[in-house]
């Protein structure tokens, strides 16, 4: 039941950020609602079972990616910072049921009924694989072999979006 309620309370609030991003003004308060967004989305994960995509969600978008796009704003000097955008009048409303969510959790794991909050058997079958071929080689097998051509389409369009940039802030400068 638990789970239900965090589930549809992730679901909503990547909805609401990714909504919140796509109608700011400045694009900084655009990529603060879109790491927002990334981080439902990795709470998602998480309650599915898939951590190692929560991770890598959280690592690899919300932080490395997300400051590639902030530096770019900053160095095409597109806008300062509106803190207005982030200030919405329900801002501190949703930040409440976001602490007092976390204190709940906190307080059930101190209890302790710290029960998994996915129920899926998946971790017991990545780690009888882990044991099997080794960690590295658990993970790397399906992304090379099952997800290669999404692998392969986001790192074209992570260089596209680099060699754009570069162009974009030459023309800028010249």
């Amino acid at each position: 039941m638990i789970t239900d309620f965090l589930f549809y309370l992730f679901a909503g609030g990547a909805t609401l950020g990714g909504l919140l991003m796509v109608t700011r003004r400045n694009p900084v308060s655009a990529v603060m609602f879109l790491i927002a967004t990334l981080f439902c989305a990795s709470g998602m994960f998480v309650l599915l079972g898939a951590h190692y995509v929560a991770a890598i969600n959280v690592i690899l978008y919300a932080g490395a990616i997300m400051v590639l796009f902030l530096f770019v704003i900053m160095l095409l000097n597109l806008g300062h910072a509106d803190w207005r955008d982030l200030r919405t009048p329900f801002g501190g409303l949703v930040g409440g049921a976001v602490a007092v969510a976390f204190l709940g959790l906190l307080a059930r794991d101190l209890i302790g009924d710290v029960a998994p909050l996915a129920g899926s058997g998946r971790g017991a079958v990545m780690s009888v694989t882990a044991v099997e071929q080794g960690p590295i080689e658990a993970i790397a097998r399906p992304l090379f072999q099952e997800y290669v051509v999404v692998l392969e389409a986001t790192g074209l369009l992570l260089l596209v979006a680099i060699v754009g940039t570069i162009f974009l802030a030459r023309r800028r400068s010249a």
